[in-house]
């Protein structure tokens, strides 16, 4: 578990939805739960993700549509005007994005590393039991 508040900057398309890019695809599995228990433990988030205009828009709505609001978007903090003639480095302890060396961790995996407990258990829709394939 982590003992102090940490900035996460996380990517979108690919690492917290599946990528299908100008749409929204589908969330990825533990992603939206362990983003709300890391802002719940007081972590801050930045969403750091490639899209700008409407499809920007769009992503941050549908996070807020699943309980997350970030900290920033695509800048360190929210009240920061960028000057080109400077890094568009942001300021963050971890990033998460799919592009990572090695790939994305598992949400799971991530939620465990970073929150320390067991994975938060989702309800999922069961298949009715016989022999039928419906």
């Amino acid at each position: 578990m982590i003992a102090k508040t940490l900035t996460i900057a996380v990517d979108f398309d690919g690492t917290i939805v599946e990528d299908h890019y100008p749409n929204i695809g589908k969330p990825k599995l533990f992603a939206f739960e362990t983003l709300r228990k890391l802002q719940e433990n007081g972590h801050r988030l930045i969403l750091w993700t490639y899209r700008n205009g409407k499809a920007l828009d769009d992503a941050v709505a549908f996070c807020k549509e699943q309980g997350v609001i970030f900290y920033s978007i695509n800048k360190s903090f929210p009240e920061e005007n960028f000057d080109p003639k400077y890094s568009r480095k942001i300021n963050a302890d971890i990033f998460i994005d799919d592009r990572n060396i090695g790939g994305l961790l598992q949400w799971g995996q991530v939620y465990q590393q970073l929150i320390g407990e067991e994975k938060p258990d989702i309800q999922t829709k069961k298949k009715k039991s016989g022999w039928l394939p419906f």
